[in-house]
């Protein structure tokens, strides 16, 4: 997902709850990532808000998944979890 398109933003809610937006996969993923890290399990929502932003995502399997809910409020979730397995030797 190195692509950034106009019409997709990746959505990640930070440790208060509030709703952090990124354009690029990378930011969100990061973003989200370093919640998990600590303890905390968190999404990325990616937010698709036309057609040819699904295409840019996933090609026509996206603009397909697209048109059958184009209202949807998410396109997408990722959950985002990380488990500390401690010291490897």
């Amino acid at each position: 997902m190195a692509r950034t398109h106009k019409d997709v933003e990746f959505a990640v809610d930070d440790a208060s709850g509030n709703e952090r937006i990124f354009k690029t996969w990378d930011q969100a993923a990061g973003f989200a990532v370093s919640l998990a890290a600590s303890g905390r399990r968190t999404n990325i929502d990616i937010l698709v808000y036309s057609e040819a932003g699904a295409r840019a995502l996933y090609g026509d399997d996206g603009v397909e998944r697209y048109r059958e809910d184009p209202e949807a409020s998410v396109f997408e979730r990722i959950e985002v979890r990380a488990n500390d397995v401690g010291r490897v030797p």
